[in-house]
Parts: C-alpha cells; sequence; structure tokens
C-alpha cells in the first residue's frame, strides 16, 4: 500500500505555515510568507508539495485567515480547533494555549485535549505580531533588533490600546529624544500586558502555552513569564500548531499519537 501523507496548512494574515505527517512521524514542516493574495500563497504551497513528491497521496486540510483559497484541501477548519489539537499534540497537558498570531491573539481552554472555551482578539492589531512589526519601522529595526534594544532598556509607558494611537505616542517620544531601546522596551511591554489582559478576562488555567511567532522569541517569554508569575511552555513547533492540528484531523482515530520532539 502506498505511503499515505496528511498535510495541514495553515494560512495566516502574516505567515503560511505547512505540515506534513505519515503514519509514523513528522515528514516536513516549513513556513513561508503569506503575501497579499492567499490563492498564490496556497499554489506555492503546493508546487512545493509536488517538487517535494509529497503530492501524491495527500490528504490535506487548510485552516487560518486563508484557509478559503485553498482550493485542492479535502477539509476546511475552524482556527480554534486547529491550534487546539495542535497544541495538545506538542505538549500533552490540558491547560491555557496563548497564540499571538500577525492579526489576532486567541485564548484557548484545553480540557482533556479539548476545547473548553476561548476568546479571540481580532478586532485591533494591538497585542499582535503586526503591531510589533508597525512599531518596529518606525523605529527603524527588524523584529530581531527591536527585542535586543528592548532587553537592554527601560519601559517606557504606551497606554494606547489602538495601533494607530500607540504609534502616535511613539512619534511623540522620539521627537521629545528618547533612547531606543527604552521606547522598544515600551513596545513589547504594552504587547505583552494587552495580551496578559487578554488572557486574565478569559481565565488562566495552571499549565500555560504559547504558540506563534512570539513563542520563538526568549525575551519576550521571560517578560510574559515575569508578569504572570508562572512558567510558560513553548516548543520549537511552536508556530506550526495550527498546521499540526489541521493535519491530525486527517489521521484516523485509532493512529498512534505522533511525538513531536
Amino acid at each position: 500500500m502506498d505511503k499515505q501523507y496528511y498535510v495541514g496548512i495553515d494560512i495566516g494574515s502574516t505567515a503560511s505555515k505547512v505540515v506534513v505527517l505519515d503514519d509514523e512521524k513528522l515528514v516536513k514542516s516549513f513556513c513561508i510568507p503569506t503575501g497579499w493574495n492567499s490563492k498564490e500563497t496556497a499554489k506555492n504551497i503546493l508546487q512545493r508539495l509536488q517538487d517535494d513528491g509529497l503530492s501524491e497521496n495527500m490528504n490535506c486540510a487548510a485552516t487560518g485567515y486563508g484557509r478559503i483559497c485553498v482550493d485542492y484541501a479535502d477539509k476546511v477548519i475552524t482556527e480554534i480547533t486547529c491550534h487546539a489539537k495542535g497544541a495538545y499534540a506538542l505538549f500533552g497537558v490540558d491547560g491555557t494555549v496563548i497564540d499571538i498570531g500577525g492579526q489576532d491573539t486567541k485564548i484557548i481552554s484545553l480540557e482533556n485535549g479539548m476545547v473548553r472555551d476561548f476568546l479571540m482578539n481580532d478586532k485591533c492589531a494591538a497585542g499582535t505580531g503586526k503591531f510589533i512589526e508597525v512599531m518596529a519601522n518606525r523605529l527603524g529595526t527588524d523584529f530581531e533588533e527591536l527585542y535586543a534594544l528592548a532587553s537592554v532598556g527601560d519601559s517606557l509607558s504606551i497606554s494606547s490600546m489602538c495601533t494607530v494611537f500607540a504609534e502616535s505616542e511613539i512619534i511623540s517620544y522620539i521627537g521629545s529624544g528618547e533612547k531606543r531601546e527604552n521606547i522598544a522596551a515600551g513596545v513589547i511591554d504594552s504587547v505583552a500586558n494587552k495580551v496578559i489582559n487578554l488572557a486574565q478576562k478569559h481565565g488562566i488555567l495552571d499549565e500555560i502555552m504559547l504558540t506563534g511567532g512570539l513563542s520563538y522569541t526568549p525575551y519576550f517569554i521571560e517578560l510574559m513569564s515575569q508578569k504572570l508569575g508562572k512558567k510558560i511552555h513553548t516548543h520549537h513547533l511552536g508556530r506550526y500548531a495550527g498546521a499540526i492540528g489541521a493535519a491530525i484531523s486527517l489521521r484516523p482515530k485509532n493512529s498512534t499519537p505522533i511525538q513531536f520532539k
């Protein structure tokens, strides 16, 4: 019997994540910029899967912001379901999943590996990756430099809940001669506070799992841990939680769980 591949595609507003599983293991994972056109991104993903010889005997599930653009998907699944499945597969514990995406933040409570409840902030970019991107551009830095500056700065208050008004605060700080590292520290501190406020509004369980792009940033993880007074679990595949959940949803129910090491 030919090998079956289970492909999970998570097309987010900023980045698109792809995971390929077989019956035993993670075969491949990759991440590409979503760009301006999700349909073109979906075509590029399919081409890459074909080039790697993974499109034969492929079952595909799509999730995320641009999931309806994956016209070759066998299944389309909501983000919350996929992120919950993916987080449980990665961490193996119940608790609170905090997923910080490009344009939204999701707080998901897991119970027995299933979604018990969730809260999603998708009305404003404040507290998301897009907020950090906008502020990094304003400060003339990339992400890595912004985090490096923030780690040695003294945080300035950025009180606005709106990205546009927060950017105005930063412009004022720049105009008054404040140090870049102090402004950078204020930006990251502002994001952490907004995420924590959302999580506390929803309710935080004992175990906290951070997924999404910021789960790869040691400075942000440490800052969040300090503010919450709790250890935050991360995983080297945390960015792929949604794609992993989508792929897992395709596997037979009696399949042996895959160990994501």
